[in-house]
């Protein structure tokens, strides 16, 4: 039977932990998935900060439909999802959901879910004044081909239908992945002014300036200049800022390459290129998350396909240059994504294709990961967000 959307959006209590206040040391993780396998959603899990350990039973399951992505707001009392649907899928509409988070049970709760006007929406992020989500529509097949969406949202954390959608010119270097966009991630600068889309169908890094009061429903124009251009088939992939908006780290995954810039008014100026698979063939190239350490000091890389490590690097406090320090297995299979823990003592990353949540104990002086505490069994792990509130 197939699956329609609104049912697969309903939440669930499973297992016997009741979802009570935590203690000190414990906090909540979120994990998306893909949900072609045996998954059923959004996991909420019970994280032990002292320890390191995850409980094996979910407080919650949130059944969804291929929610890959997770972004919270800053209040961490709203979650948006992206639901990664396509062709060949049970559900072929790319979607986005809003979820309300209780502020006292962590209780997960649907809002709305609308379309997306694109195919497998990979990744969202809110403007700084958390009035737009901003969405990549990747779209695996040329044809749409790959999409930037804006969805306002209410003041009841409603989204709204999408108002503005913008697309770019494929590369067309590589013509299995490059014949035409595909947006795979939509990021805001710190300072609240400036979008940045990379494309990696385009080999482009796409700016846009942020200004709704000129238009609300048309929030987005095109900075001058329009794009950043690296190199041919490198296809740019995820844009992470520094603490202080100085700087932004950019991972191409084609290339598996991580692009090191310096930003000011709208712009990224090249600084430094860093190649995380000097040498190696195609195969031991795919990048992906990037991720900085609380304390602002240590950049995290992961590179999938055959070498499936995690790759650690200081970062110059000065000039925000990136020098490694460790090469880390991640013990299994594609590493989507990960998420350091908000006490910095732990890393766990999102195994895709084996299946598994792993925790990794990490030195919070030297930035290095340590021995592997846990490996979780997750059907399908796509993203790992902390709840952590005040």
């Amino acid at each position: 039977m197939k699956l329609k959307w609104l049912p697969l959006l309903m939440a669930s209590s499973v297992g016997a932990m009741s979802a009570q206040a935590a203690s000190n040391d414990e906090v909540e993780l979120l994990v998306g998935s893909y949900t072609q396998g045996k998954s059923q959603g959004i996991y909420r899990l019970q994280f032990d900060s002292d320890s390191g350990k995850l409980t094996p039973e979910p407080l919650q399951v949130f059944k969804a439909a291929n929610p890959s992505w997770l972004t919270l707001s800053k209040d961490q009392q709203r979650l948006f999802v992206v639901n990664e649907n396509g062709k060949g899928q049970a559900d072929v509409v790319g979607r986005v959901s809003s979820i309300a988070i209780d502020p006292k049970s962590n209780q997960l709760t649907l809002v709305n879910q609308v379309k997306t006007l694109g195919e497998e929406p990979t990744h969202s992020s809110l403007s700084t004044d958390e009035r737009y989500l901003f969405v990549a529509n990747y779209s695996v097949h040329a044809d749409p081909g790959g999409s930037l969406a804006v969805l306002p949202i209410n003041a009841e954390g409603q989204l709204q239908p999408v108002t503005q959608m913008s697309s770019h010119s494929a590369s067309r270097v590589n013509p299995e992945r490059q014949a035409s966009a595909h947006v795979h991630s939509v990021v805001p600068a710190p300072d609240g002014k400036f979008v940045f889309a990379s494309d990696l169908g385009a080999d482009k890094v796409f700016a846009y300036r942020y200004d709704p009061a000129a238009n609300p429903e048309h929030p987005l124009v095109a900075a001058e200049p329009a794009a950043v251009e690296l190199p041919a088939g490198s296809g740019p992939r995820h844009l992470l800022f520094s603490a202080d908006g100085k700087h932004a780290y950019l991972t191409t995954e084609m290339s598996a390459q991580v692009f090191v810039f310096d930003y000011a008014d709208g712009q990224l100026k090249q600084r430094q290129v860093v190649e995380l698979a000097q040498g190696k063939p195609a195969p031991h190239r795919a990048a992906g998350a990037v991720h900085a350490a609380p304390d602002g000091k240590f950049l995290y890389v992961s590179n999938r396909g055959k070498a499936n490590e995690i790759l650690v690097f200081a970062i110059n406090p000065g000039n925000g240059e990136l020098t490694e320090v460790q090469r880390r297995s991640v013990e299994g299979d594609h590493p989507r994504e990960f998420a350091l823990s908000p006490n910095g003592k732990f890393l766990l990353i999102a195994n895709q294709m084996s299946n598994e949540i792993v925790v990794l104990e990490r030195d919070r002086s030297t930035g290095k990961l340590g021995k592997t505490l846990q490996k979780l069994p997750m059907d399908a792990p796509s993203d790992v967000k902390f709840i952590n509130r005040p």
